[in-house]
């Protein structure tokens, strides 16, 4: 049982297949349209349970409570040295260098 307050994630359907719009391609057809969506648990749930949440947006939103939301472990990666160099060569060949004292 989670707490209300938890940060996390809810599943549900928005569309089963079938229901999907006539446009899409024949394989994505097939398939229901997912979502995912992580928010502040209103009321304390169990796995599995319906459960609702605030959104980081405000929306409430109802779902399958998957658990708690993983944190994201995407990032922008290590520095590129090339890029490290422009601001101080702009900075250079402009004159607003800071003088040699500092």
């Amino acid at each position: 049982m989670l707490e209300a307050g938890s940060w996390v994630e809810l599943y549900r359907v928005v569309l089963p297949a079938g229901e999907r719009a006539a446009q899409v391609p024949v394989d994505t057809a097939t398939l229901p349209l997912e979502m995912r969506v992580r928010g502040h648990l209103l009321a304390a749930a169990g796995m599995g349970a319906q459960a609702r949440v605030r959104t980081a947006s405000g929306r409430v939103v109802q779902g399958r409570l998957l658990g708690l939301a993983e944190p994201y472990r995407h990032g922008f990666g290590p520095p590129v040295p090339e890029l490290l160099a422009i601001g101080p060569d702009l900075r250079a060949r402009l004159g607003w260098g800071r003088p040699e004292s500092e």
